[in-house]
């Protein structure tokens, strides 16, 4: 095997969206969360604001992906009555 083909790459466009979409989610492989997050969302940022986010998480002492989770969750609670 080459150097170049043992490389894996990360997000690779599918050659078929709509079967990709359609798809029944993989388990996430950190078992802990599979339970509770088991969809990705993925979203273009320009890089001054994936740094600003990043910046953000790190000085409240968090991940990014759980400072966003808390975003979303604030944003779009579950019960249409809860306050944002």
């Amino acid at each position: 095997m080459s150097e170049q083909s043992s490389k894996r790459r990360f997000a690779s466009r599918p050659a078929d969206p709509e079967s990709w979409i359609k798809a029944p989610d993989r388990p996430s492989p950190r078992a802990d969360l599979a339970a509770e997050f088991t969809a990705r969302l993925t979203i273009d940022v320009t890089a001054d604001m994936r740094g600003r986010i990043k910046i953000a998480a790190f000085q409240r002492g968090q991940t990014v992906a759980d400072m966003l989770r808390a975003l979303f969750e604030r944003e779009f609670p579950t019960d249409e009555g809860e306050p944002r």
